[in-house]
């Protein structure tokens, strides 16, 4: 392990959260993260496990210590039998993915980030789309964590049913999550189609779209009045072939265009709506084959601030018309396109899909134009419609809103407590989302 001290400066990936660390500790072994903790709860600390600095939210921020398992990483076990692997949580989900295509396995679905690592995506309820598929969490069988007091606690749903549905999907605020069980599938194949349509069309045909595709997300483009819809579907056919320099053409250089196109309506905001026709013009009839691993991530080539709520589905298109109608009314500068996704239900205390089918309505922005006015009449409007937020991405909710939102956020506070009685794994942001103070 690094030195006992060892400063850092640390920043997310946007570049919106900043802190300094008095100690960063990257372990190699579960001993050396049970003495990490003892050595922060024993001097009186604060310790936050650090991912990969994807979430937009201060959830990893600190002025005291650092535990990044970056380390500590890699499928440990796989049970054949039953499609289950044990995986250690610093493990990125693009590694994990192709590591488990290696072994003939692949995740039944995925969030559309791949540079997650498994601990932070499953701690803030990460999520792909389809209507069949619940959050990255739901995949979950078992898990480990080293608690306040150092022990480690493995929690399954089948034996302590309750403790499971807090912890596996518990904001890092539980205990440092070591280990991770996942239920996995057959490695399969999905031929991958984009289509561009109008929004008006798009939610009526709203249902159908969610029954008809395994996976199916919109990418609204404001002001253009255009959608473009993309569908996974399983398939038997050969995977598509692209020669290097196609590859390059279709994939690399292409995001890059839509990249510059962000730009240029960032600093010419009136070219907003024609961008946008470009853009769905671009994608208007398209499909390829491709490996489950390389079906769902995209490739970030611009740096972002985002939020997103999960809403009940059938009030998306309600909201969506809300959405539109303020945007204009507004006349606010709109530089990226707006991106609806489909999760099912689940038991987690608190995912934002528990208890209800969500459309998740995700709205980012550049984080160096003046975002705050358009971020906070956004999250008013799905928040009037049901929403929910996700953890990992800004919002402004205080704890006493958010006990309204989720049915078992008063028990989860209640076990927080029992199990880190003195904040351990607390900073000032989850602090007040839990109603607590920093002693």
């Amino acid at each position: 392990m690094p030195s006992r001290r060892h400063p850092d400066t640390w920043t997310n990936w946007a570049g919106t959260v900043h802190c300094e660390v008095t100690n960063h500790a990257q372990p190699v072994t579960i001993e050396q993260i049970q003495a990490e903790v003892l050595r922060a709860a024993e001097e009186g600390e604060r310790l936050r496990p650090v991912g990969a600095g994807r979430s937009f939210s201060p959830l990893c921020w600190s002025d005291e210590n650092h535990l990044s398992l970056a380390k500590f990483t890699g499928i440990e076990s796989t049970d054949v039998q039953n499609q289950r692997v044990w995986v250690r949580s610093g493990t990125t989900l693009r590694r994990l993915t192709h590591s488990l295509a290696n072994r003939g396995l692949a995740l039944e679905n995925a969030p559309d980030n791949d540079r997650l690592t498994l601990s932070g995506a499953i701690s803030t309820a990460s999520h792909g789309s389809g209507a069949a598929f619940g959050n990255l969490s739901t995949l979950v069988t078992g898990l480990r964590m080293v608690c306040a007091d150092g022990t480690v606690r493995e929690v399954r749903p089948d034996t302590d049913a309750e403790l499971f549905s807090a912890t596996a999907v518990s904001l890092g605020a539980l205990g440092v999550i070591t280990h991770v069980e996942l239920q996995c599938v057959d490695d399969y194949k999905l031929v991958s189609s984009t289509a561009s349509t109008t929004l008006g069309v798009a939610m009526e045909r709203l249902n159908e779209l969610r029954r008809d595709h395994r996976n199916a997300e919109l990418f609204w483009f404001p002001y253009a009045n255009s959608v473009i819809v993309r569908a996974l579907d399983v398939t038997r056919d050969p995977k598509s072939w692209l020669s290097p320099v196609r590859h390059t053409l279709t994939h690399s250089l292409e995001r890059r265009i839509y990249s510059s196109i962000a730009i240029a309506a960032r600093r010419a905001p009136r070219t907003a709506e024609r961008f946008g026709r470009m853009l769905t013009r671009r994608n208007a009839t398209r499909s390829n084959v491709v490996d489950a691993r390389d079906a769902y991530a995209f490739r970030r080539f611009a740096r972002f601030q985002a939020l997103e709520y999960a809403l009940p589905v059938e009030r998306l298109p309600a909201a969506i018309e809300a959405l539109d109608k303020i945007i204009r009314a507004l006349d606010f500068r709109v530089h990226f396109p707006i991106e609806v996704r489909f999760v099912k239900s689940d038991a987690l205390w608190l995912s934002p899909h528990t208890g209800r089918e969500s459309a998740c309505v995700a709205v980012p922005a550049y984080p160096d134009t003046p975002f705050e006015g358009y971020f906070s009449v956004v999250a008013e409007v799905l928040e009037r419609h049901g929403g929910r937020p996700h953890w990992g991405m800004v919002h402004p909710h205080t704890h006493d809103e958010l006990r309204t939102m989720y049915p078992r956020f008063d028990d989860f506070c209640a076990l927080r407590r029992e199990l880190d009685p003195r904040g351990l794994f607390l900073n000032p942001h989850l602090a007040a989302v839990f109603g607590e103070s920093l002693r």
